[in-house]
């Protein structure tokens, strides 16, 4: 008796191989709608699956494989004499295989203006439920959900080498598909009922690549996209040249980008450990990346950049002329290219930026779990800033406290940021303490801190950070305010003419 095998998929890559394949390797093949008029318009000898049921597709093709007779001779275990009995009484024929990959629901979701109505009816059921119950009984049915393991299948058969080992492997997978199409679904319908917090939270991710290694040489790594995502993602970017990007550069990288969103004028952003070592705002793509670079001339070597404008020759030059491990930008002009590739380690990403908000999730595993919050997307203008002190800041000065509060959000707490002339101009990231984080900044930023403004991701408990600003020259500071003791560093501030403003908003980054 031939083996039959039940095919029936949205993608029909290199379809009609495989069913010549498994014909040559003596299967009766069983079909269904769009696949079934492929096989035989390709003059593939098929059987629609109404022959199998005696029952037709109904309902729009919502049924068609929910059949005993389908089921039934994929589910009976044939070692077991009462499966097989039952199989008998019921005219019940075995299934051995199930070609099945699902209605493309990833696909429909990122259409353009798509309705509701086409979004459900891309929820496939009878596939699932095929791939389900072939992958249950994968000792006795073989499964194929990726057109990719079409060969390795084939070559198994003509070898007659589809074994347990490898029907089991083959099983896997489906489960791994089949639970990422429904964290897909489940997601859209979190989302569509405004449910931000559910009682279980089921993410999936499908991989980029393998790393060389982790954190660390000792550490296996590995980089994974969400399957839907329409925000800025290195998952998304073109790389141009240089060498793979490692677990690290991807972590600098992203930070990178995540400051950049902030700046809507030409803006460049050096990152180093993910926390930013230099940022620059002008007219010119040039003139931020300047800024950005003499912000901290040292620490920049080795590390990452991030533009919001496409880089010309005058700016790549300059790249050119210290060590980057990645320069990011929407785009590099042709002189722009001949510059930088001829640094041959140098990685070139090419990614289209975006400053919109998104409703992404921050998580973070900890032992035996994960923390989920909303992204950290909360900006102020300057309308929402609170002048406590008594001498307002000028114009000059809001203009760089609201640079620096953009910039302060994306440092480590603890965490003291100065700026002067939409420059970053010290920074001091992750202390133990506020005062420790305000000498790191000011120290950094020597005879320029005279004149700038100091950002605070916090509120003071005392007034010594404020203290150590009068010392510095800082002339204005912006922080969220709230700390019982705020009366104390107010008064230094009237003390010594310094304007403080308050923003009602913490930006902890632990």
């Amino acid at each position: 008796m031939s083996k039959r095998a039940l095919i029936s998929v949205s993608d029909k890559s290199n379809l009609t191989a495989f069913a010549k394949g498994l014909i040559e390797a003596g299967y009766e093949i069983i079909s269904t709608g769009g696949t079934l008029s492929t096989l035989v318009n390709a003059g593939i000898e098929a059987k629609p699956v109404d022959d199998v049921t005696g029952f037709p597709e109904i309902m729009d093709g919502r049924v068609k494989t929910l059949h005993p007779l389908v089921h039934g001779g994929l589910l009976a275990k044939r070692s077991n004499p009462d499966h097989m009995k039952q199989m008998e009484e019921n005219n019940i024929s075995p299934i051995d295989m199930v070609v099945v990959n699902l209605y493309p629901f990833k696909q429909t979701i990122e259409k353009q203006g798509v309705s509701n109505e086409e979004i459900i009816e891309n929820i496939d059921i009878g596939g699932p439920t095929m791939l389900r119950s072939a992958a249950k009984n994968f000792e006795d049915v073989a499964v194929v959900v990726d057109p990719a393991d079409y060969d390795k299948v084939l070559q198994a058969l003509q070898s007659d080498q589809l074994d347990a080992e490898i029907r089991k492997q083959l099983a896997a997978k489906v489960f791994r598909h089949t639970a990422n199409y429904d964290a897909m679904i489940a997601n859209y319908f979190m989302t569509e009922t405004n449910e931000e917090f559910p009682e279980t939270y089921t993410i999936t991710y499908e991989k980029v690549q393998d790393l060389r290694y982790g954190e660390n040489p000792h550490q296996q790594a590995a980089f994974y996209r969400n399957p839907i995502n329409k925000s800025t993602s290195l998952a998304t970017a073109k790389q141009l040249h240089g060498k793979e990007l490692s677990y690290n550069n991807i972590q600098d990288a992203n930070a990178a980008l995540e400051i950049l969103a902030e700046y809507n004028e030409p803006a460049a952003v050096a990152v180093k450990h993910m926390n930013p070592c230099g940022i620059g705002v002008a007219e010119t793509i040039e003139g931020a990346f300047s800024r950005a670079y003499d912000a901290d001339p040292i620490s920049i070597f080795g590390g990452i950049v991030a533009c919001n404008r496409e880089i010309d020759y005058a700016t790549a030059v300059k790249l050119s002329e210290i060590f980057l491990e990645i320069v990011i930008a929407p785009g590099f002009n042709a002189d722009a290219m001949e510059i930088l590739t001829r640094k041959k380690n140098i990685r070139l990403l090419e990614l289209e930026l975006t400053n919109e908000s998104t409703a992404m999730k921050k998580l973070t595993t900890v032992s035996g779990g994960v923390l989920i919050q909303n992204s950290d997307n909360g900006n102020i203008s300057i309308d929402d800033l609170k002048v406590v002190t008594k001498r307002q800041p000028s114009e000059e000065e809001l203009d760089n406290l609201l640079f620096a509060w953009k910039a302060v959000k994306h440092v480590k707490s603890n965490a003291i940021l100065l700026a002067k002339d939409n420059q970053t101009i010290g920074v001091g990231a992750g202390q133990m303490n506020r005062i420790g984080a305000a000498n790191i900044a000011i120290e950094q930023a020597g005879t320029k801190a005279e004149g700038s403004v100091m950002a605070s991701d916090a509120f003071f408990p005392m007034p010594d950070t404020v203290q150590a600003a009068v010392k510095a020259g800082i002339t204005a500071i912006i922080q969220p305010g709230g700390s019982k003791r705020d009366q104390d560093s107010i008064d230094v501030c009237d003390e010594h003419g310094i304007s403080m403003v308050y923003t009602g908003m913490r930006h902890f980054k632990h």
